[in-house]
């Protein structure tokens, strides 16, 4: 295959991406009824639900300018010949493949990032803010996304270097052994992101003595769930919207609750919530997932392997010869499709895992506390409750809502 059809293809990859994008978002928006929709009423009131509405379309105006940007960005870099001028100039710099690669690399994702900050800036102090979401401050806006790139260009580069390493050291077999290094550099964040990464933005404190926490072990015990580390996070410093999670494994696994989540449910709609989180960790929903993408991660890269060398993909971005950074990024723009494919393959899975998690707070708690919780967490967020089908079979890790609501309540009916 020629470089010039491989540069045509890019092209139409990501022009059929842009296109497919944005038009499932216009369905989406489309697909908003003008009027209180029958499902939604004792969810929703009226002054909600036009809330809820705007908040959609302003969202989606910013999410259609932002891409639009970014690909005008994008295919002009590619058709001005700007990754061949890039890439020209880091050679100069260096004759190390791994110094070529980390520097063009996260000189790419460097700019990228910044590039998103104005977005990213009047989502929140605009956006986020009128609608009563934001809380957070300017200081703290900028202090964020200075800690969030400098995290990211630290993690990013110790994985690229690591995969640029293994590829001078191991040849063609090296793609085996960047798939087990990423395996247990991803074993690593997840047991210990908590301990590492959270405490940069946010403070966690344990729950403290009390009705609630009484509760939670309480359930714990009665499961069979041993649960040694319930944190409190601030989210409040950044935002008014709900949320909990569970992470780490074995030893490790800690439970994290939001202090908007406290504030806003009940210590049963509480409870119901973590039995939920407690729901995936019993079916071992989180390991599952462990493994489906470790074997993503090596699908990836035993494809890359078979286009690390080709002379024509380097041209194709401006090279004058094979080089490992520039058949990088022309790979991750062709693998485009499969990734979406394997996108929609997880969420599909994802959801399905969502519904037995519930099935398993809703048997083993309270269904209904589930749902009331469910409802004030989703309300208060102004969450869409009504997505276009096609919007949720392609973007939705949870299913929406409403069929969460119709599922559980059918679980009640028989318990």
């Amino acid at each position: 295959m020629t470089s010039d059809l491989i540069f045509l293809i890019i092209v139409l990859f990501l022009c059929f991406d842009f296109v497919w994008e944005r038009g499932l978002e216009y369905l989406n928006l489309k697909h908003m009824s003008p009027c209180l929709p029958k499902a939604l009423i004792g969810i929703y009131n009226e002054t909600e639900y036009r809330s809820f509405q705007d908040y959609k379309r302003q969202n989606g105006r910013l999410d259609f300018w932002s891409s639009v940007f970014d690909f005008v960005v994008m295919i002009s870099f590619l058709v001005l010949g700007g990754f061949g001028w890039y890439n020209g100039w880091v050679v100069s710099l260096t004759g190390s493949v791994i110094g070529q690669t980390a520097i063009f690399i996260l000189g790419v994702s460097l700019v990228a990032s910044v590039l998103d900050i104005p977005f990213d800036y009047y989502a929140t102090f605009k956006i986020e803010e009128k609608y009563g979401f934001n809380t957070s401050t300017k200081t703290l806006f900028w202090t964020d996304k200075l800690k969030g790139i400098c995290i990211s260009l630290l993690m990013g580069g110790v994985v690229l270097v690591l995969i640029t390493w293994f590829y001078t050291w191991a040849g063609v077999y090296f793609w085996l052994y960047a798939w087990g290094g990423i395996t247990l550099f991803s074993l690593f964040m997840s047991l210990f992101y908590s301990q590492l990464i959270v405490p940069l933005f946010n403070k966690q404190t344990p729950l403290e003595e009390g009705g609630l926490r009484d509760k939670i072990q309480s359930y714990a015990e009665r499961v069979g769930f041993k649960l040694d580390n319930i944190y409190v996070i601030d989210g409040s410093k950044r935002s008014t919207k709900a949320n909990a999670y569970f992470t780490g494994v074995g030893p490790k696994k800690r439970v994290v609750l939001y202090d908007t989540l406290i504030k806003e449910l009940t210590e049963e709609e509480i409870v119901a919530v973590l039995a939920h989180e407690i729901g995936h960790y019993k079916k071992r929903h989180t390991l599952k997932g462990m493994f489906v993408s470790v074997l993503e991660m090596g699908v990836m890269l035993g494809l890359f392997s078979f286009f690390v060398n080709n002379t024509s993909l380097s041209l194709a971005l401006g090279g004058d010869r094979a080089y490992f950074q520039l058949g990088l990024v022309a790979f991750a723009i062709l693998y485009s499709p499969i990734s979406t494919v394997l996108g929609i393959a997880m969420n599909s899975w994802s959801r399905k895992n969502e519904y037995e998690a519930d099935a398993y707070a809703a048997v083993s708690y309270n269904g209904n506390e589930l749902i009331s919780g469910l409802k004030k967490i989703s309300v208060k967020a102004l969450s869409n409750l009504t997505p276009h089908p096609l919007y949720e079979f392609v973007y939705y890790s949870h299913p929406s809502l409403l069929k969460r609501i119709d599922a559980i309540s059918k679980i009640n009916d028989n318990v």
